[in-house]
C-alpha cells in the first residue's frame, strides 16, 4: 500500500502538483489538534493575496509564522495544482490521506470539490468563495467583498480630490471574471461614484490568476493615458499592476495600485516607507480558515455557508499607507460604521448595479 502511494505521488508531481507526502497518522495522533491541508491552484501560497491570507489563518491557528512553520508537514500542509485538471485527482489522493479538513481556495474548485466530496462523505471540507457545493461534509465561505471595495473606492477617489486631480480616472483589474470578483468591482464603483458621480472607469480581465504581466502591460497603458488608481482583484496577477505603479511612482508620476485580500502595502514600497499601494482591500481569508479548524476541534463543524461581511470583520481596508490622508481615513472609517449599520447599502451584483443607475454599461464584469 505505502509504494502504491508513493507511486501515485509521483505521477502526481509529474503532471504538475507540489506537494509533500505525509497525513494525520504522522502527527494528530499525539498533538490532538485537528489536521488540515490547503489545496491551492498554481499560484500558491506565495501569491501575496488571496491564498497567501488562507495560508495565513493555517499558521496562525497553529501558532506558527511565515518565518517559523514548525508544524508544517505533520499537522498542516499545502498542496499547489498547476493545472485545473488536477483539481480532482489532487483532491482524492488528499482525501486518501486522512487529514481532518481539507481546504479548496476559490470557486475555480467547486465542480471538483462537488464531484469529490461525495466520494468521501467522512471526510471534513472547506471551501471559501463558493455558496453552492451543497454537499452535507462541505462547509462554505462567502465574503461580503463589495463591501470593503467600496471602501478602497472611496478611498483613490477622496485621495485624488485631495490631491487636486481633476477628473481623475480608475482602472479595475480582475482575475477570471465571475460573481466572487463581480462583488470587488461593483462596490469599487460605487466607492468611486459617491464621490465623483460622473468618473471615467474601464475595466480588464485577465482570466487567469498568475499571470503579472498581463497586469502590468494594461496599468502602464491605462496610467500612460491618464489614469489615477488601478483597483486589482486577481490573485498573483494583480502583483504586475503593483510592479507598474512602483515604477512610475520612482519616476515621479502621480499613480497608485490598490492591493487586495492580504495588506499589499510592503509589496509597493520603493523607498523608505513610501509605498506605491495606497490602500488594501482586506478579506479576511485567514478568519475562514481558523473558524473551520476551531469548529472541527469542537465537534461542532457542520455543512452550509457562513458569511463574513464587514460587521463580522471579514472584510476591510488597510491605513498602512502613511501617505493615505488621515482625513481620508478617518472619513473611510465613518463610511465603515454607516455600512455595518445598514445605513449604506453596498450592490454586488452587476446586474443591479447598473439597475440601480450606479455602474456603467460594456464592463466586463460577470454576474455567474
Amino acid at each position: 500500500m505505502k509504494r502504491f502511494v508513493l507511486v501515485v505521488a509521483v505521477l502526481l508531481m509529474a503532471a504538475g502538483v507540489v506537494f509533500s507526502l505525509g497525513g494525520k497518522d504522522q502527527s494528530a495522533a499525539s498533538d490532538g489538534r485537528p489536521s488540515i491541508r490547503l489545496i491551492t491552484d498554481a499560484t500558491g501560497i506565495d501569491d501575496k493575496s488571496f491564498n497567501a491570507a488562507a495560508w495565513r489563518g493555517i499558521l496562525e491557528y497553529y501558532g506558527d509564522t511565515w518565518e517559523n512553520q514548525a508544524n508544517r508537514g505533520t499537522l498542516y500542509d499545502v498542496v499547489t495544482c498547476q493545472t485545473q485538471d488536477m483539481y480532482i485527482p489532487t483532491l482524492k489522493q488528499v482525501s486518501d490521506e486522512g487529514y481532518d479538513l481539507i481546504v479548496t481556495t476559490g470557486f475555480t474548485f467547486a465542480d471538483a470539490l462537488n464531484e469529490v466530496a461525495q466520494l468521501y462523505p467522512e471526510q471534513k471540507y472547506m471551501i471559501v468563495d463558493v455558496d453552492y457545493v451543497n454537499q452535507p461534509n462541505v462547509m462554505q465561505f462567502m465574503f461580503s467583498e463589495e463591501q470593503g471595495s467600496y471602501l478602497v473606492g472611496v478611498a483613490a477617489a477622496l485621495q485624488a480630490k485631495e490631491e487636486g486631480v481633476a477628473n481623475p480616472k480608475f482602472g479595475f483589474i480582475g482575475g477570471v471574471p465571475g460573481a466572487t470578483i463581480t462583488k470587488f468591482e461593483m462596490g469599487y464603483i460605487q466607492g468611486i461614484k459617491s464621490v465623483f458621480p460622473d468618473a471615467q472607469i474601464v475595466d480588464f480581465y485577465a482570466n487567469d490568476w498568475g499571470k503579472p504581466e498581463l497586469a502590468k502591460a494594461q496599468a502602464k497603458n491605462w496610467y500612460d493615458s491618464g489614469v489615477y488608481a488601478i483597483f486589482s482583484a486577481a490573485g498573483g496577477t494583480g502583483g504586475g499592476t503593483i510592479a507598474q505603479a512602483k515604477e512610475y511612482r520612482q519616476q515621479g508620476k502621480n499613480v497608485w495600485a490598490i492591493g487586495v485580500d492580504s495588506d499589499q502595502y510592503a509589496d509597493g514600497i520603493y523607498e523608505g516607507d513610501k509605498s506605491a499601494v495606497l490602500t488594501s482591500m482586506i478579506k479576511r481569508v485567514e478568519a475562514s480558515t481558523m473558524y473551520a479548524l476551531d469548529a472541527v476541534a469542537k465537534d461542532t463543524f457542520k455543512s452550509g455557508v457562513v458569511t463574513l461581511d464587514m460587521a463580522a470583520d471579514g472584510v476591510g481596508f488597510s491605513a498602512a499607507n502613511p501617505e493615505l490622508s488621515a482625513a481620508v481615513v478617518k472619513q473611510i472609517e465613518d463610511l465603515k460604521a454607516d455600512i455595518v449599520s445598514g445605513k449604506i447599502k453596498v450592490i454586488g451584483t452587476y446586474k443591479d448595479a447598473m439597475a440601480a443607475g450606479v455602474a456603467p454599461a460594456g464592463l466586463g464584469a460577470m454576474d455567474n
